[in-house]
């Protein structure tokens, strides 16, 4: 069985996310979409919130499969028996430093391979920070996450928009 880890931290999961999820879903027998625990991070939603966004939103999609991780990808990818990281470009700067990673993960687990999907079109300008940031003005972003990932949004920022 051919298995893939796409790992990040999804705060929140984007359209460009579930672009990535969808299309890397297609070319392995199982993604596993990890969902880092950064404690070097402050994420706006918790890990669980995450997770919980993940799962619904990736529902119809049979063989991906979200979990909760902390640590290193490539200790993640091992643990989960895969041998290929996925992770989305959407510009030259994120080449940079995916490339940088790469590099080092390969250094770390010679026989866990990254693989690079590149964003498609309609979504190389958008970030979960992009999203938040609009989102702080109460602004509409539902062109920018699923449905249910807006309404959370609309939630944890309900009464304190900024002006």
């Amino acid at each position: 069985m051919k298995r893939a880890v796409y790992p990040g931290t999804f705060d929140p999961v984007t359209n460009g996310h579930l672009d990535i999820i969808k299309r890397a879903s297609k070319l392995f027998d199982e993604v596993v979409v990890g969902v880092l625990r950064n404690s070097a991070k402050t994420p706006l939603f918790s890990t669980d919130e995450r997770v919980n966004m993940l799962r619904e939103v990736t529902k119809d999609i049979p063989n991906v499969r979200i979990q909760a991780f902390d640590g290193l990808s490539v200790d993640f990818v091992r643990a989960c028996d895969a041998q290929v990281i996925i992770r989305g470009l959407r510009a030259i700067t994120d080449f940079e430093y995916e490339l940088q990673m790469a590099q080092t993960n390969r250094i770390l687990a010679p026989d866990i391979d990254t693989m690079f999907l590149i964003a498609g079109l309609k979504f190389t300008y958008l970030s979960s920070t992009t999203v938040k940031e609009v989102a702080t003005f109460g602004e509409d972003v539902s062109r920018f996450v699923p449905a249910c990932v807006g309404e959370k949004l609309r939630e944890k920022y309900a009464g304190k928009t900024r002006q």
